[in-house]
């Protein structure tokens, strides 16, 4: 949404905007006077101490992970929740903070693992989609690639607010790609370009879409975009697969995955199901490994009333239609 379109807002919805983003800025001005690592602390504190306590959302987190996780007693499970509160308190407050996120001087707090497939894969000049999740402080990626000299795009999906989305786009243009890509059919216009140009694509994939496949993800169908599936199949784009991971404080380390790929059935729509599985399951391995950086507050799977619905949806695009 832009400022001319935001002008145009009923009297009551800027009002709300103007308020809301108040207190917003209200945040960040705080955290940004404590400087960087004091705000990642006491971002912590208030992960621990106050969303920890919000009952509903951290109900659904027990419930997603006691499916995903069955044979772990609820003891661990708390753990695993209060570390990736922790984790959620020290983000917010790191926002006040992103341009000071960097793998270079004295002090750097990114850190890079298996660089080479990254490299090798924008050397084939096919368009590299590097996907991953919300791990650890998710805004990480892009700054370690646009680092690295990965020229690119990140694609993102606006905020609500029209004031938070324009001020959060600038802090990413400050440290990652310049090319910020709004998701909607102009953004999938403008990923499809940069791909055929060789570049690179930064995007997270672990997110429910309304419309999309229903592919398995911890054992239950969860409807997943199929929107890289799709372009990597039709421009023969690298899937690469990233990580993300915090170390003591605001540092980081990201890890490039091998890439995702499958062997074509030639049917195209089966194709897409098939990749969109796999890019799933790379997601899900990287979960597996230290499930606490992942954000289980999601509403990832569809609640019981669905179930049926989507299982059947998932079984009439797992079927082989060369088998019928």
């Amino acid at each position: 949404m832009t400022a001319t379109t935001t002008a145009s807002l009923p009297f009551a919805m800027r009002l709300r905007y103007g308020l809301e983003a108040a207190a917003f800025f209200a945040g960040i001005g705080f955290f940004r006077l404590l400087g960087l690592r004091a705000a990642s602390a006491v971002g912590g504190f208030v992960g621990r101490n106050i969303f920890y306590r919000i009952r509903g959302v951290m109900k659904r987190a027990r419930e997603n992970l006691h499916a995903a996780f069955p044979e772990k007693s609820d003891a661990e499970i708390e753990a695993i929740i209060v570390e990736m509160c922790d984790n959620l308190g020290r983000t917010v407050a790191e926002y006040a903070h992103l341009e000071k996120f960097s793998m270079h001087g004295d002090n750097p707090r990114l850190e890079i693992v298996n660089v080479e497939a990254g490299r090798a894969a924008m050397a084939s000049g096919k368009g590299v989609m590097f996907f991953s999740g919300h791990f650890a402080n998710w805004e990480m990626m892009p700054f370690v690639a646009e680092q690295l000299g990965f020229e690119g795009g990140e694609v993102y999906r606006p905020q609500n607010n029209p004031i938070v989305d324009r001020w959060l786009v600038e802090q990413r243009r400050k440290n990652g790609p310049k090319d910020q890509v709004a998701k909607g059919v102009q953004g999938t216009k403008r990923i499809f370009t940069l791909l055929r140009r060789g570049k690179a694509i930064f995007l997270l994939a672990d997110q429910k879409t309304n419309e999309g496949i229903a592919a398995p993800f911890f054992g239950r169908d969860a409807m997943t975009t199929p929107a890289p599936a799709i372009l990597a199949l039709k421009l023969g784009s690298v899937l690469l697969p990233a990580s993300n991971e915090r170390l003591p404080g605001p540092r980081f380390r990201m890890t490039i995955h091998p890439p995702v790929s499958i062997t074509p059935t030639g049917d195209h729509d089966r194709d897409v199901y098939l990749l969109t599985c796999a890019i799933s399951d790379a997601i899900e391995k990287a979960v597996r490994q230290r499930p606490s950086q992942w954000l289980w507050i999601h509403r990832r799977w569809p609640t019981s009333r669905g179930q049926d619905q989507l299982r059947n949806r998932g079984k009439a695009q797992r079927r082989d239609p060369h088998q019928e």
